[in-house]
């Protein structure tokens, strides 16, 4: 694997190894990408090999995006976007697989393409899977485990990629762009960290100063990251935590952390907590809360909103990577632009954002996302 930093070329290394035995009689060839959308953005695989090989002796075939060269040799784009999508490839048989932004793929996924790679007996040609990547995506820990902690005992040649490396971009246009990116993906994509998502050094204590009092105006929210689940006595019992955090949103667009609820509780309790907490907080701060996928999770969701009847209240479904949803809050909090009001809860709050995602539980991590990200929709996201 050829893997690390943005710009280091390696979709370009991909190409080229994929095109490697083009002359050989029966080569055949895939590279893949997650999505077809992947593929056939400006500057990716289909559209470099355009580039590359638009004007020569080779034939592209729309319907199976497929070159075929004078030797009769192949390369074939592909897609994984769901588990099952493997399937497809049951019956074909390459010498070379080629994975482009590893991470974004299933290890399942990446494993079962090595029983399509065949060859004839006495054929030249060599087998060979190669890949290339960022730090990153929902495969970041299964490819860090294969190719950088396991590699080197099982003969897995990792191979980092930088920036450096690349002397036909323009470095300091990239790197300045990269630096409007939130820490995480700075991170990985400039420095080409693979630990950046699992040394538990995204946030900083230093980032959320600690004050008095809150400010009186502004739009508030209590988000509640919820956990019905009592701790017990069993051995290693650590079930998650309910978590309510109240945040306010000032006209001059700092952020405050006023409140924290935590504990854990059945489910009966965790209702009562609501509604106490909703009195407490007044009928002008908004009551969201994470609403679980699937009919229980609607169930769920709509008898939070009856017993609130009378304030604000909504469900709020989860998407995407939990780290990646606090990213534009943990940006504010870089910026200077966060607070917290004194309260016994500061110590234990800290202790956890600043451990994510390393430390052992995230509640109180997600509870804040929830709140900001409700206060501050991201981009492209409208919250009714």
């Amino acid at each position: 694997m050829y893997g690390g930093a943005a710009g280091g070329g390696k979709s370009s290394a991909l190409l080229m190894a994929a095109l490697q035995y083009a002359d050989v009689p029966g080569y055949a060839a895939i590279l893949f990408r997650r999505t077809y959308a992947d593929l056939s953005l400006p500057g990716a695989l289909m559209d470099r090999a355009h580039e590359w090989l638009g004007g020569t002796d080779a034939k592209w075939n729309e319907q199976t995006k497929t070159w075929t060269f004078p030797s009769g040799a192949t390369l074939s784009f592909g897609y994984l976007e769901n588990e099952k999508d493997k399937l497809r490839y049951q019956s074909a048989e390459f010498q070379f697989c080629g994975f482009d932004e590893l991470t974004q793929f299933s290890e399942s996924q990446y494993r079962y393409l090595f029983s399509r790679l065949r060859r004839l007996q006495g054929s030249v040609v060599p087998l060979r899977m190669r890949s290339a990547s960022n730090p990153g995506g929902p495969g970041h820990e299964w490819v860090k485990r294969r190719f950088l902690t396991e590699g080197r005992q099982h003969g897995r040649r990792f191979i980092p990629a930088k920036l450096s490396d690349n002397p036909y971009l323009d470095r300091a246009e990239y790197t300045q762009s990269l630096a409007e990116v939130d820490i995480l993906t700075r991170a990985q994509l400039l420095d080409g960290n693979w630990d950046a998502k699992t040394d538990g050094a995204i946030a900083k204590r230093e980032w959320f100063p600690i004050v008095s009092v809150a400010p009186a105006n502004g739009k508030r929210v209590r988000f509640w990251d919820l956990a019905a689940t009592e701790k017990s006595a069993k051995k290693n019992n650590d079930p998650d935590y309910t978590v309510g955090t109240r945040m306010v949103k000032t006209d001059d667009n700092t952020y405050c952390i006023e409140h924290i609820v935590r504990g854990r509780y059945g489910p009966g309790a965790v209702k009562a907590l609501m509604l106490q907490t909703a009195q407490s907080d007044g009928a002008s701060c908004r009551v969201l809360f994470e609403q679980e996928g699937g009919s229980s999770g609607k169930i769920v969701a709509d008898d939070i909103v009856k017993l609130l009847a009378g304030f604000e209240v909504k469900g709020i479904p989860s998407t995407g990577d939990k780290v990646q949803r606090a990213m534009p809050f943990i940006a504010q909090a870089e910026a200077g632009n966060v607070r917290l009001v004194a309260g016994p809860w500061c110590n234990d709050w800290l202790d956890e954002i600043v451990s994510v995602p390393q430390g052992g539980h995230d509640d109180q991590w997600d509870s804040a996302a929830g709140a900001f990200n409700a206060l501050v929709p991201p981009r492209g996201v409208l919250l009714a």
